[in-house]
């Protein structure tokens, strides 16, 4: 019998944890569950990628959610990893030095300075800025910045994408120079990209003017709101109004569409916890996809955290897309699963599955951990 006695335990112990993984969607939320979580992704992404990549708007979503990992978890690599990638950028979006030249319609050269998606990284050098300020970090988003506000063009964020990539650099700027023009500005690029693309009636936000119903629909012929581009809103909605003064005269609007927006979200959750490519129509892209269920989830936790939605409403709409995010998202390896890939909508017969993954994907995850963090504190 002796013999046999570790045999017994051993295989007990097995059988315990087959059990607790099976079961483990039962499980109440605790913040050392959440922090594991934190570091099982961004360990494995951190190992698997290099830092010194272009600081592109991809790139940029991953830093801004590795930093608030940082200040979750105090990790010191993950801190040195953004800084190392920040270097090797020369602290720089874009790089031309012609200001004739700058452009912001889409493009990926050095020229299209003015262009969001190589401003997102400015968020980044500002926030790596605040821990230990030095005038080189901040030097080139000033002067792109400056430049930016002070044109008569107004048209900046023609996709709401670009909501997430500049919308939260604007506040940061009035901190940095304590130039309200920055705010002013915040309020005239933000009403152009809402008076184009905000549903009024659904709550939510078209990707461009390419996807505004009726003529754009879905197969079934309903209207299609892509779940990520309203991920990057509803994101972009909350690290602006967490830096925003609240004396601030537009405070009150965007904080009301975020909470528009978290009212109607709930509506489309999936039994689940994640969100459909498409929101208003599962079957257009069915199953499930990460990246707009964190961003999602970052958004309504923030709004939970920070006094503008209902805890005892939401609490479990974050909490059930917290469940998919930790138990199907994550894989075995911490490979962050479901994220579906570069793109601008809901595409049919799209394969999206537990080895879709991105950067950006990271990036929301590690913000809607980070601010889940945040949640279980305040519990």
């Amino acid at each position: 019998m002796s013999r046999l006695l570790p045999i017994i335990i051993l295989m007990a112990l097995v059988f315990s944890c087959k059990t607790v993984k099976q079961s483990k969607s039962h499980y109440s939320i605790s913040k050392e569950s959440v922090l594991q979580d934190i570091a099982v992704v961004n360990n494995k992404w951190q190992t698997d990628n290099k830092a010194e990549v272009r600081a592109f708007w991809d790139a940029a979503a991953y830093h801004i959610g590795n930093i608030e990992a940082y200040h979750a978890t105090e990790n010191e690599a993950y801190l040195a990893f953004s800084q190392k990638w920040a270097a090797h950028n020369q602290w720089m979006g874009a790089k031309s030095t012609n200001p004739d030249e700058w452009k912001f319609s889409y493009g990926e050269r050095d020229d299209y300075v003015l262009f969001g998606d190589w401003q997102a990284c400015f968020q980044v050098y500002i926030d790596l800025n605040k821990l230990n300020p030095a005038p080189y970090k901040t030097a080139r988003a000033l002067e792109v910045m400056n430049y930016e506000v002070n044109t008569e063009e107004h048209k900046y964020w023609w996709w709401i994408d670009g909501l997430f990539m500049v919308m939260p650099v604007m506040p940061r700027m009035y901190e940095l120079t304590g130039d309200n023009i920055y705010l002013e500005k915040l309020n005239e690029y933000y009403a152009y990209t809402k008076s184009l693309t905000y549903d009024e009636e659904a709550g939510l936000w078209y990707r461009d003017k390419k996807y505004i119903y009726p003529q754009h629909t879905t197969n079934s012929g309903k209207k299609d709101f892509w779940s990520r581009g309203n991920g990057w809103v509803i994101a972009a909605h909350a690290r602006t109004l967490d830096l925003l003064p609240k004396s601030e005269p537009h405070y009150d609007e965007y904080a009301e569409v975020l909470t528009k927006m978290a009212e109607n979200l709930k509506a489309c959750q999936q039994q689940e916890g994640y969100w459909t490519r498409s929101l208003l129509d599962p079957q257009q892209a069915p199953g499930p996809e990460t990246s707009g269920t964190a961003f999602f989830t970052y958004g309504i936790l923030w709004g939970i955290n920070n006094g503008l939605l209902d805890a005892k409403t939401y609490s479990p709409v974050v909490e059930q897309a917290w469940n998919y995010l930790s138990e199907t998202a994550i894989q075995n390896d911490g490979t962050l699963g479901y994220v579906q890939p570069i793109g601008e909508r809901a595409v049919p017969g799209q394969v999206v599955n537990e080895q879709s993954t991105s950067d950006f994907g990271v990036g929301a995850f590690l913000l809607a951990a980070s601010e889940m963090v945040k949640y279980l504190d305040n519990q």
